[in-house]
């Protein structure tokens, strides 16, 4: 069991020492694949095709291009609020700030990532694929993201 009732006694200093630990991990993980969905985006801009594109695939590649940004202030957000609060015994707040942080980054990297495929699928395919792509994308993410980390709280092992 990797329960939290499984642990032995830790203090909250301790408790808090790992959780930040693991959601610098997560923040990790999530800032590759970010850095990766960004620097497609800023590359493309300077492809000869850019200016083949029409009013929505503009619109929808200038969203993208502030959700990738977004999405990079949002995760390196605790790691400057770390920066300005170190030695202050602050970290049970700060992990509890970065939390709601990284909650929110993962909506913003969800959106960016489904509206980058519903982009390249636009541009390659056609729109009417590109929009279904888009709402599978977006109900498997809500699923996977929302719905079964739900479903296993709730579920007692």
């Amino acid at each position: 069991m990797d329960d939290e009732t499984s642990r032995p006694a830790e203090t909250a200093s301790q408790r808090a020492d790992r959780n930040w630990n693991e959601l610098m991990q997560e923040l990790r993980v999530m800032q590759t694949g970010t850095q990766v969905l960004a620097g497609f985006l800023l590359a493309v801009v300077f492809q000869q095709r850019f200016t083949e594109l029409d009013a929505v695939q503009h619109g929808l590649y200038i969203v993208l291009v502030v959700l990738a940004a977004l999405a990079t202030i949002l995760a390196l957000a605790p790691v400057g609020m770390h920066r300005m609060l170190f030695h202050q015994h602050r970290k049970v707040m700060l992990v509890r700030v970065a939390n709601r942080l990284l909650k929110a980054d993962l909506i913003v990297v969800g959106a960016l990532t489904v509206g980058v495929v519903a982009l390249i699928l636009d541009l390659t395919m056609s729109r009417p694929v590109a929009i279904a792509a888009a709402v599978v994308g977006l109900l498997v993410t809500v699923v996977l993201w929302a719905v079964l980390p739900e479903l296993l709280r709730r579920r007692r092992d």
